[in-house]
């Protein structure tokens, strides 16, 4: 999605499914902690149900609408954290894991042999 929308302008914006399928409107977007990028959009999904997170990223604006590449079904499946509150990693994996969508992790740290420990190479 373009990164340079101020994410106030999202919030109140029309949202329809990969059929072109209105899925409901924006009640809040949320920005990534280290980048303060909009990563997601929490999506009011009807009168009396609760708000679905989707991805701004692959999403598109087009016309001041977000076009979301999932299906209405699978976006309202998506794991339900409330909102209001701010997103845990583990929820944000949960989210992507559920969108399927790979998100690229850290390579381990390896360990690290920093030479023999003082005294151990001597005899006893």
């Amino acid at each position: 999605m373009q990164t340079d929308i101020d994410p106030r302008h999202l919030i109140g914006r029309k949202a329809f499914d990969l059929n072109g399928t209105r899925i409901g409107t924006i009640d809040e977007v949320y920005l990534d902690d280290a980048t303060g990028v909009p990563e997601w959009a929490a999506i009011r999904t009807g009168l009396f149900s609760r708000d679905a997170f989707v991805p701004l990223e692959p999403s598109e604006l087009i016309d001041g609408a977000l076009h979301v590449p999932f299906d209405r079904a699978l976006i309202k499946d998506a794991p339900d954290f409330g909102v209001g509150r701010h997103l845990s990693p583990e929820q944000e994996l949960q989210l992507y894991h559920h969108y399927g969508l790979d998100i690229a992790t850290p390579p381990p740290v390896r360990d690290r042999d920093f030479g023999k420990l003082a005294g151990r190479d001597k005899q006893l």
